[in-house]
């Protein structure tokens, strides 16, 4: 009489009971293989029925191999073992390109990070890498395939970015506490915030108002954190509209005249490559400056609350 034909297991049998033996329960086995705990006690009885031998020692746990089953064992993962190592079913890798963002804090929180997952979504072969500079104390020596600084930038052989203004804001409750603010000239008489990145002068200069920098407070060395003294009603900051879109949206901050003036610095871009993923994510970012800039206009409205007490 002829053999019979060898019995051939399922793939999926043996994966399920190498996880339980090597896990020691159907639930660790079930995570791993992401499938329910269920699911793979019935494909390895499935395996048992299969083979006429109990391979699994269910009464204990963790759970156990039968003497059949440790031999079992030895001879399923040098099968799968080898089926493993056929180069055909190797999952293929996507290449990826990698690409290193270099961007000041605020301007990575504010603007970058927000609409990062439309960047990504189109571009998965991208592993993208995102790390902050520390602008005035740190220039930028950043080693980073595209950078963002904030400065003089023909100064610096860069690009503008983003062609932004600023104007004052403050949060609600300060407003009502000062006397009101009428005129530009107004604001001498408030407690102004101060940073070195964003200078008062232009806005002073825009607004015909005679002053030097204010002395008081402490210094900010970050336009970020100049925002957040802001909304908490420490003083009324020079802040960026596009910066501040958030604030200005729920209204925790208010702009308490329509004036706006360039800023002293610019958002710029470094010289980058002319191609590949350093140039499209350029572009890309070009167009979201653009967006936020429009969107930073809208919310450009002055208070409409009384600027302090009857």
């Amino acid at each position: 009489m002829p053999p019979l034909p060898p019995r051939f297991p399922s793939i999926e049998g043996l994966r399920a009971f190498e996880a339980v033996a090597r896990l020691g329960s159907f639930e660790r086995a079930a995570d791993e293989l992401h499938i329910t705990a269920s699911a793979v006690s019935k494909r390895v009885a499935t395996l048992e029925e299969l083979l006429d031998a109990h391979l699994l020692q269910r009464t204990t746990k963790p759970l156990t191999l039968t003497t059949t089953g440790k031999e079992y064992l030895e001879q399923v993962r040098a099968a799968l073992g080898l089926l493993a190592a056929v180069p055909l079913h190797q999952r293929a890798r996507r290449a990826q390109t990698r690409l290193r963002v270099c961007a000041p804090p605020t301007f990575a929180r504010q603007i970058l990070v927000p609409h990062l997952q439309d960047y990504t979504a189109a571009h998965p072969e991208v592993e993208l890498e995102v790390v902050l500079s520390i602008p005035y104390l740190d220039p930028g020596t950043m080693d980073a395939d595209v950078q963002v600084r904030n400065g003089d930038a023909a100064a610096a052989g860069g690009t503008l970015l983003m062609d932004d203004v600023v104007t004052p804001m403050a949060a609600p409750a300060l407003l009502q506490r000062l006397p009101p603010l009428r005129t530009p000239a107004d604001l001498l008489g408030a407690p102004l915030l101060r940073t070195p990145l964003e200078p008062w002068a232009p806005w002073f200069a825009a607004a015909a108002v005679e002053a030097p920098e204010p002395t008081q407070g402490p210094k900010l060395v970050d336009l970020g954190l100049l925002l957040e003294a802001a909304v908490s009603g420490q003083g009324i900051a020079l802040g960026r509209p596009s910066l501040a879109r958030h604030w200005l949206a729920c209204g925790a901050l208010v702009p308490p005249f329509a004036l706006t003036a360039r800023p002293a610095h610019h958002y710029y871009l470094m010289p980058h490559a002319r191609s590949g993923a350093p140039a499209e994510f350029a572009d890309w970012l070009r167009s979201v400056c653009a967006q936020v800039a429009q969107e930073a206009a809208a919310l450009l409205r002055p208070a409409e609350l009384p600027s302090g007490k009857p």
